[in-house]
């Protein structure tokens, strides 16, 4: 199986990790535990926002809001399948006695966060964008 295939069917079948390699500390185990459910968190907290920007702001311009929450939404999808994908790809990282992968997500992430909080905040600056 090749490198993707393999991750993306380790998605689903979470057990077949334990087949590769030894089992590390289980410390180290739940702590990428933790980090997955951290991510999944923000990913939840994005998707709300995304909600809360068109559910609950109706005086914004119907394109301001429909953008902002759509990139909201969006944001939160991709943390929510870069998760399963991060944890996968740590626990076996982990199991082989390698380095943990190395990721531009997190960055990319803040930029992206960062950004769309400009974005909202010139639309309150400039009148909510009415």
């Amino acid at each position: 199986m090749t490198g993707l295939r393999r991750t993306l069917y380790l998605w689903f079948a979470p057990r077949r990790v334990g087949d590769e390699g030894t089992t590390p500390d289980y410390r180290f185990s739940l702590a990428n535990e933790r980090t997955f459910l951290a991510w999944i968190r923000t990913a939840l907290a994005l998707v709300g926002g995304g909600f809360a920007v068109d559910q609950f702001l109706p005086h914004l311009t119907g394109w301001v809001r429909t953008a902002l929450a759509v990139a909201l939404l969006a944001v939160g999808a991709l943390a929510s399948l870069r998760a399963v994908n991060h944890w996968v790809r740590c626990e076996r990282a982990m199991r082989r006695g390698e380095d943990l992968p190395a990721s531009r997500f997190p960055t990319v992430l803040a930029l992206v966060v960062g950004l769309l909080a400009l974005c909202m905040l010139v639309v309150v600056l400039l009148g909510r964008g009415g």
